[in-house]
C-alpha cells in the first residue's frame, strides 16, 4: 500500500526544516566515509597499540587489512538483569567473526544504571545525563578509528539513545544494536501493581512488598513491563538497526545465540571491506526517525522517546517537534495492550505474533516508510519476518498471518483506538506530553483545583497525612533538566492510583518525568518550558483551578490574566543534600542542558552539526 498521506507529510516536513543541518550532518560523514580499511590510514606505531593484546590469528588478520575489524561497544554489567547476558557476547561475537575472516575486538564499556534501582532515590537526578555521557563514551571508544563496524550491546532506557547518539558521530560506519531479550514471565504485571497499591495504603508490610517485586524481577533479561527498555528494542528494530525479530527473545537461549553470531556475521558484511556495503548515517535518515516514532505511537510505548527520539535525531541532523508526533499520533491506531496499557506482557506480545506481525500491519496500512536501508538490506519488509531455528541453523519466515490474541495485538483494520495513546498538551501552562493509553475515557478530562509541591517527596507525605483525599491535581514543579536532571516520578503512580480508585478525579502537571510505565493516572509531564527555565508551571498556586483536557490537547490554569501577569515566578532552593551521591559533578550539565522538547541534552548537537566545504555535494554523494 502507498504511505498514508500523513506519513508523507510530517516526513516532508522534517526534511524541509532539516535540510541544512542534515546536509552538513551527511558531508561530514561523506568526509570520513571509507574505501578499504580504517586500520589502514593509522601509523606503524598507532596500530602497534592496537593489536599487541590480540591472539596470533586475529593479529595477523588485522595485519593483512583485508577483513572488517568489528568494535564491540557493551553496556554490559552484571547489576542490571538486562544487560547480565552480555558476559557472554564478546566471545560469541569474536568466534563467529572469524568464522567469517573477520576479528571483533572490545572497543569500550559505557555506563548502564538501572532506573528500576534509582527510582525515587537520589540517583535518579543522573539517569538522564547518563545518557548523553553514554554517548561521549561510546565516541571515545570509537575514536581510536581502527574499526570498519560497530556492534552496540545495550538494552535498558538511557543506554540505547545514548549509544546511539553517540554512534551516529561515526555515521561512516555500519553499526547494528545487539539486545540481550527480555527476562521470562514472573508475576502478572497486573497483580505486582496491586500489591504496590496495597503498601502504599499500609494494608501489605515490606517483607509482602519485597516477595512480590522479586517474584517479578526473578532472573536475566529486561523486566516484562513495556517502558522505555522494551520500546528501546521496539525502536531499534522498526528502524532497521536489529536483524528481524531479535528484540523479544529471552537470553541464553539456542535462538538469542543464534541472532547474536548473525549479528557479528551481518556486521562483518555491511562493512566497507565486505559484500554489501551500508553506513548507519543512510539507515537513520528522515524516514526512519518517522518510522520510530509510528512505532512508538501503535504500541503506546515510554513517553522518555518524546525526548529521546529527539536527541537521537539532532545527533544525525534531523530536527523533529512534539508537533510530529501529534501529527502523527491522530492518524496512527492503537495496536496493542502490553503493561501498562493492558495485562499482557512483552513475552505475551512476542508470542502474540510480536514485532513482526506488527510491522506488516503497519506497513499494510500504509504507515510506515518501507523503502529504507536496514541493517539486512533495502527494505522494511524483511521485519514482517521472525527468526528460528531451522534444524539448529538460524532462519526467517514470515510472521503469523493473524494476532494470535486479539486482547494483546490487533490489525490495523480492527485496532484497540483509531489514534494512538500520545498527546501534546498546549495552554496557559506551556507544552506538555501525556499518554493516554492506559487512562479510561472518564479520566481523560480533569478539572480541579491545584495543590503545588517542590518535590514529591512532598505529595507522599501529605497522601500520608491524609490530606489529599479529595479530587485536586498534584502540580510539582522544580524537576526539569535544568533543576534536578528531570527524574522520572514513578514513585508517585502508586498513591495516586489509590486515590484515583477511591473516585476521586486526580491527575499530575510536572516538569519532571515519569516512568516509561506511566499508566492510568492522567499526567500532563515533561511541561515546557520548566519552572527554572521561567516556565509558567511556576505561576500556578495552591487552590488555582487547572484544566488538564486529554481529549483537546489542552492545559490550562483558569485564573483572571490579571491576577495570572502579576504573579512572579517562585524562587529555587536546591537542599544541600542535592550535591550529595555524585550529584554535584553534575552541575555543569544542569547548567547547560537544553530543554526537554529540545531532547534535553549537553552535548551541544547543534552547534556540532556546521556547514563544511562542498557540503552539497558530499551530502549527495553519500546519499546515493
Amino acid at each position: 500500500m502507498s504511505p498514508h498521506k500523513r506519513l508523507v507529510e510530517v516526513t516532508e516536513t522534517i526534511r524541509s526544516r532539516s535540510r541544512v543541518t542534515r546536509a552538513s550532518y551527511l558531508a561530514r560523514v561523506a568526509e570520513n566515509q571509507l574505501s578499504g580499511s580504517a586500520r589502514a590510514a593509522v601509523s606503524c606505531t598507532n596500530f602497534a597499540h592496537a593489536i599487541a593484546a590480540e591472539p596470533a590469528h586475529d593479529k595477523l588478520v588485522l595485519r593483512v587489512a583485508r577483513s572488517a575489524n568489528i568494535a564491540i561497544v557493551s553496556a554490559y554489567n552484571d547489576m542490571l538483569s538486562a544487560h547480565q547476558p552480555f558476559a557472554r557476547y564478546p566471545e560469541l561475537i569474536r568466534d563467529a567473526a572469524r568464522s567469517v575472516g573477520a576479528v571483533a575486538q572490545f572497543a569500550g564499556g559505557v555506563p548502564a544504571m538501572c532506573d528500576g534501582v534509582t527510582q525515587g532515590q537520589p540517583g535518579m537526578e543522573l539517569s538522564l545525563f547518563s545518557r548523553d555521557v553514554i554517548a561521549m563514551s561510546t565516541a571515545v571508544a570509537l575514536a581510536h578509528n581502527v574499526f570498519d563496524a560497530v556492534l552496540c550491546l545495550g538494552v535498558c532506557d538511557k543506554i540505547v539513545p545514548g549509544l546511539l547518539i553517540g554512534a551516529l558521530q561515526f555515521g561512516h560506519l555500519p553499526v547494528i544494536f545487539v539486545p540481550a531479550g527480555p527476562m521470562t514471565s514472573g508475576l502478572s504485571n497486573a497483580q505486582k501493581a496491586k500489591v504496590r497499591q496495597e503498601f502504599a495504603q499500609g494494608k501489605l508490610d515490606r517483607s509482602a512488598l519485597l516477595e512480590a517485586e522479586t517474584q517479578a524481577y526473578h532472573g536475566p533479561g529486561t523486566c516484562t513491563f513495556y517502558g522505555t527498555a522494551n520500546s528501546n528494542q521496539m525502536l531499534m528494530e522498526i528502524m532497521g538497526l536489529h536483524l528481524p525479530g531479535a528484540a523479544f527473545v529471552n537470553p541464553n537461549t539456542p535462538l538469542r545465540d543464534a541472532l547474536t553470531r548473525a549479528a557479528a556475521e551481518r556486521a562483518a558484511a555491511i562493512s566497507s571491506m565486505g559484500t554489501e556495503p551500508t553506513m548507519l548515517a543512510q539507515i537513520i535518515d528522515e524516514q526512519a526517525i518517522v518510522n520510530g516514532i509510528v512505532g512508538l505511537l501503535a504500541t503506546g510505548g515510554s513517553t522518555n522517546h518524546t525526548i529521546h527520539l529527539v536527541a537521537i535525531a539532532r545527533s544525525a541532523g534531523i530536527h523533529i517537534t512534539w508537533d510530529d508526533f501529534a501529527a502523527l499520533s491522530h492518524v496512527v491506531p492503537l495496536l496493542t495492550r502490553i503493561y501498562p496499557n493492558g495485562e499482557a506482557d512483552v513475552n505475551q506480545f512476542h508470542a502474540a505474533g510480536g514485532m513482526g506481525f506488527l510491522v506488516r500491519e503497519l506497513l499494510e496500512g500504509g504507515l510506515l516508510h518501507e523503502d529504507v536501508r536496514t541493517v539486512v538490506g533495502r527494505g522494511l519488509s524483511a521485519y514482517a519476518r521472525e527468526p528460528w531455528l531451522d534444524e539448529g541453523k538460524l532462519a526467517w519466515r514470515a510472521a503469523p498471518a493473524a494476532s494470535l490474541d486479539q486482547t494483546i495485538v490487533r490489525s490495523v483494520a480492527a485496532p484497540f483506538s483509531a489514534d494512538s495513546g500520545l498527546r501534546l498538551l498546549t495552554g496557559k501552562l506551556g507544552r506538555a506530553v501525556i499518554k493516554i493509553s492506559a487512562v479510561k475515557q472518564q479520566h481523560r478530562l480533569i478539572e480541579a483545583p491545584a495543590i503545588v509541591f517542590d518535590d514529591q517527596d512532598e505529595v507522599l507525605a501529605a497522601f500520608s497525612r491524609g490530606e489529599l483525599e479529595r479530587d485536586f491535581v498534584a502540580v510539582v514543579r522544580f524537576q526539569g533538566p535544568r533543576a534536578n536532571g528531570m527524574p522520572e516520578l514513578h514513585k508517585l503512580t502508586p498513591a495516586l492510583g489509590v486515590l484515583q480508585d477511591k473516585g476521586f478525579h486526580v491527575a499530575l502537571v510536572t516538569d519532571g518525568r515519569m516512568s516509561g510505565a506511566s499508566g492510568k493516572v492522567p499526567a500532563a509531564i515533561h511541561v515546557s518550558p520548566e519552572c527554572l527555565s521561567g516556565g509558567a508551571i511556576g505561576l500556578v498556586r495552591t487552590g488555582d483551578m487547572i484544566r488538564l483536557d486529554a481529549e483537546r490537547g489542552e492545559l490550562e490554569a483558569l485564573v483572571e490574566p490579571a491576577i495570572w501577569a502579576e504573579r512572579s515566578l517562585p524562587p529555587f532552593r536546591p537542599q544541600p543534600a542535592s550535591l550529595g551521591l555524585g550529584r554535584a559533578i553534575f552541575a555543569s550539565a544542569r547548567s547547560a542542558v537544553t530543554g526537554a522538547e529540545d531532547g534535553a541534552s549537553i552535548l551541544g548537537l547543534d552547534e556540532t552539526v556546521v556547514p563544511v566545504a562542498n557540503t552539497p555535494e558530499l551530502a549527495a554523494s553519500l546519499v546515493s
